[in-house]
């Protein structure tokens, strides 16, 4: 089942993914596959001071952060073959004006914006600006060697984020 949004009104920055996995259907919790590095990256890059678990996801908002997803209506193991909801995601950004969107990988920012690459984007989502981050996914560390830095992509985002 997929996940409820966690927004509010006036945050830092929404990070948008493709669909909830399986996993983190199954625990009721965002991003909380075995593999996942989301909670880790979260806080090495220094956008929230502590590492938060999966179950912690609701308090996000108190950090400036929410979460949503481009297919609320079906879980997931992979991206393919998904229909992504964008004029939902539009609405979402107009009516919560988040400083920032933060696509959770390539696929997200692709249904979103063709040719959308790695790293500050040319465009905005409403009045949000855009960034698009490597996944987090376990299943991305050996299918994106494009990406060996996770953790700098992620950081250079949270310095953006800190300047606002």
């Amino acid at each position: 089942m997929p996940l409820p949004d966690v927004l509010a009104p006036g945050l830092r920055v929404v990070f948008c993914g493709t669909a909830v996995g399986e996993r983190s259907a199954v625990r009721g919790h965002y991003y909380a596959g075995p593999g996942n590095i989301f909670w880790r990256l979260l806080h090495e890059s220094g956008l929230t001071p502590r590492l938060l678990s999966p179950e912690e996801d609701a308090t996000l908002p108190d950090y400036g952060i929410g979460l949503t997803d481009l297919n609320k209506t079906l879980t997931q193991s992979h991206d393919k073959g998904l229909a992504y909801d964008v004029p939902a995601l539009r609405a979402k950004v107009e009516r919560h004006r988040p400083a920032w969107v933060a696509f959770h990988g390539l696929t997200a920012a692709r249904a979103v914006r063709r040719g959308q690459h790695l790293g500050l984007a040319t465009w905005e989502l409403g009045s949000a600006r855009v960034f698009v981050l490597p996944s987090a996914s376990g299943a991305n560390r050996s299918a994106d060697n494009t990406t060996p830095d996770r953790l700098g992509w992620w950081s250079e985002f949270a310095d953006m984020v800190k300047e606002n």
